[in-house]
């Protein structure tokens, strides 16, 4: 399969860390991750919270652009 190129991230990768932990957290995740690890977080549980993640991404990126119109003009 072939693999996709992504663009530059609109978001910095400390603050997506902080989503996905803030998520993690909402999620009652926080303490598995603590012991676990991301990496030995089962799919099922992942996919939960990147759905979260991706959706609170592009509500903030859209507030943030907002603001910067509403700031220029």
């Amino acid at each position: 399969m072939a693999r996709r190129k992504r663009g530059p991230s609109l978001l910095p990768e400390s603050v997506r860390d902080q989503f996905k932990y803030e998520i993690a957290s909402d999620l009652g995740l926080s303490h598995e991750i603590a012991v676990k690890g991301w990496a030995d977080m089962p799919t099922r549980q992942l996919g939960r919270i990147g759905g979260k993640i991706g959706g609170n991404m592009v509500k903030v990126m859209i507030r943030e652009a907002e603001k910067a119109l509403e700031d220029s003009n």
